[in-house]
């Protein structure tokens, strides 16, 4: 379920005369940018784009960007981005650091579905004129790189049939191998890597009822290794992928200093999913709403912007 709270009936004219006005003169409006851009939906913000550069032959993000500044031009900058060229920028941002954030990469891969995780590469393409996978392959090394580089060149059947048969095969295989801390099995990346989410699911269930206890429990190690805590999150992600976005949301906040960086992320990217849902597993998890934690975290148009996507306003 999406937080974010959009209009019935929406004039893309009005709005770009809005976001022109707001960045014209004196000084930027920034509360007129929220009003308009916090509650409008990927297709309008397309639309609104797409009108801004007819009426004044200039790219509304470009413009956005010179006026802006610090966590909240970023966040903005996010919103603005179709979803698929966002995931781009997000993926390449990750490649690119000094310490490669793989968790990125991995929430990319296996949170997306099988045609938007396809848009993503040819947004990627695009972009950055060579390919996310050769991109992932060129920053990464070892089993990681094996493992990534599987999940980013993955399409997935996306139906909801499962093989019982299979699913008892392959928590087999995967207890074999995670018994014997063969964690980087071949078996481990390639079931992880090309089967459905719903087949993934069943293999994950029949491993805990099987065993008493979950996969991702089984992987705990040295906090250090870089394989295992990729691993970990991929199953994560497609195991459940609201429960592992909490997670990094409430980390995200907890932390000394605020990672800004996650929680835009995750906040722009689940909006119109199912930020809703996040926010009733964040409640229950901490005693406290995430509209409280964010607003009680962050300052300014920033936590401003945010609380708008949340669906509150400040």
């Amino acid at each position: 379920m999406a937080t974010i709270d959009v209009p019935e009936q929406v004039s893309v004219l009005a709005d770009a005369e809005a976001l022109r006005k707001a960045c014209k003169g004196w000084g930027t409006d920034e509360k007129a940018i929220i009003s308009v851009l916090g509650h409008r939906n990927a297709v309008q913000r397309k639309q609104i784009r797409l009108a801004y550069e007819d009426l004044y032959q200039e790219d509304l993000i470009k413009r956005l960007e010179s006026e802006l500044s610090g966590d909240f031009e970023k966040a903005v900058y996010r919103w603005v981005l179709d979803p698929a060229d966002r995931d781009a920028v997000l993926a390449n941002v990750a490649i690119k650091k000094l310490s490669p954030d793989h968790h990125v990469i991995v929430e990319i891969s296996c949170t997306r579905s099988p045609e938007e995780l396809l848009a993503v590469r040819r947004a990627y393409q695009t972009r950055y004129k060579h390919s996310l996978e050769e991109d992932v392959a060129a920053h990464t090394k070892g089993d990681t790189r094996k493992l990534l580089v599987s999940l980013v060149s993955a399409f997935r059947y996306d139906g909801e049939e499962i093989n019982t048969r299979v699913a008892n095969s392959e928590a087999k295989n995967l207890h074999e191998a995670v018994k014997d801390k063969e964690f980087n099995h071949e078996e481990i990346i390639r079931i992880l890597s090309t089967r459905s989410k719903m087949q993934l699911m069943a293999t994950f269930n029949r491993y805990r009822d099987d065993h008493g206890t979950t996969i991702t429990k089984n992987l705990e190690g040295d906090s250090g290794d870089e394989f295992l805590k990729t691993l970990r999150a991929t199953i994560r992600c497609l195991n459940d992928p609201k429960k592992y976005f909490e997670k990094v949301l409430r980390n995200s906040i907890r932390r000394v200093g605020t990672d800004e960086d996650a929680l835009t992320r995750v906040i722009v990217t689940r909006a119109e999913k199912d930020l809703k849902d996040i926010k009733e597993l964040y409640y229950k998890r901490n005693s406290v709403s995430l509209d409280q934690a964010v607003a009680k975290d962050t300052s300014g148009d920033y936590k401003a912007l945010l609380l708008t996507l949340l669906g509150k306003e400040d």
